[in-house]
């Protein structure tokens, strides 16, 4: 391992802790700072005999012309210079969107692509290079719009992508600063994406407005602080999930048809809390669409099971009924 770079030891440390030594994964490279400075520290696993081997993966979204393509030529011309085998596909984005979240449909174009090659190249992960600065802004961005416990929880660190290959990010616990300096130490050259000054998108404000604030009026140590805060909220979620799993066990009966259902008195004998968690949870299991979900939402489900209207149309096409002793939940047809 590189004595002079500290972060080279952290990332490996992360495989370690993962129980990661020795396997073959997916970099994510866009070609932006923290991405070339993760596909250049697991290059140096592998050469080292830390990591069997990298693919590289790039998605060209289409989203900034030239800027695009210039983007996905920085990266092959990287991955040969690396000699690292490197898979891009280009993706007309703004055609698929069509009205709906442009940036929730990329996230979803990219992360299926990088799992595809993850499959197609027998790799066990797919590695991205969010920061720590990135998670506090997730958790502020999170904070301002009114999430709940989930929300505070913030980027895991290790995610299920597919059947044996997880989401992994090695430099969640990283600062974009000491990304700067390995960055600079080595000779690194890397893109910059102009989208991210735009001071219209809420999460560049978060970014180059807010949180500057914060650490120079605040706190300094506020990108390390937040950090922690999503450390303790997983563990919490974690230990909510287990209880939440057991209710649901409970309270679940036999399908009707596609149809869920559920114990109308099981219900009612739990929390109201308890009932958003086991709702959220069938959600997740089911593949329901949660993305337009909000507290209100989870909040009339748990308020349909004591009285009130019989039946919530919400989002998705999804309609939930109290029948009888019962609550039927399905899609629209």
């Amino acid at each position: 391992m590189n004595s002079s770079c500290p972060l080279s030891h952290q990332i490996a440390a992360f495989f370690q802790r993962h129980g990661l030594e020795g396997s073959a994964g997916v970099v994510a490279l866009s070609g932006g700072p923290d991405s070339v400075a993760l596909a250049w520290l697991l290059r140096s696993l592998v050469n080292e005999g830390h990591l069997t081997r990298l693919v590289l993966a790039h998605v060209n979204h289409q989203l900034r012309g030239a800027e695009s393509d210039g983007d996905e030529g920085f990266v092959l011309e990287l991955a040969k210079t690396w000699n690292i085998p490197c898979r891009s596909t280009r993706i007309d984005t703004p055609s698929r969107a069509k009205g709906d979240n442009l940036e929730s449909l990329a996230r979803g174009v990219r992360y299926s692509f990088l799992t595809q090659i993850a499959q197609e190249d027998s790799a066990t992960w797919i590695a991205t290079g969010h920061t720590a600065d990135d998670q506090a802004e997730t958790v502020l961005f999170r904070i301002v719009r009114g999430s709940g416990l989930h929300g505070l929880a913030g980027i895991p660190e290790r995610r299920r992508a597919a059947e044996g290959i997880d989401v992994i990010r090695p430099l969640l616990h990283t600062t974009r600063s000491e990304i700067a300096l390995v960055l600079k130490q080595n000779g690194l050259s890397f893109r910059v994406d102009r989208s991210n000054e735009d001071l219209s998108f809420t999460r560049n404000r978060l970014r180059h407005e807010l949180l500057p604030l914060l650490k120079t009026h605040f706190n300094p140590a506020v990108v390390e602080v937040l950090g922690r805060l999503a450390e303790q909220a997983r563990e919490v979620q974690n230990e909510i999930r287990a209880r939440t799993e057991t209710i649901l066990q409970t309270v679940e009966l036999p399908r009707a048809g596609g149809m869920l259902v559920f114990s109308a008195a099981g219900l009612a004998a739990a929390l109201s809390f308890w009932r958003r968690e086991v709702f959220r949870l069938a959600w997740q299991r089911e593949n329901w669409p949660m993305g337009e979900m909000n507290f209100e939402d989870w909040q009339r489900l748990a308020d349909l099971v004591d009285g009130g209207p019989s039946a919530i149309d919400l989002a998705g096409g999804m309609r939930v009924r109290r029948v009888g002793k019962v609550i039927q939940i399905g899609r629209i047809v």
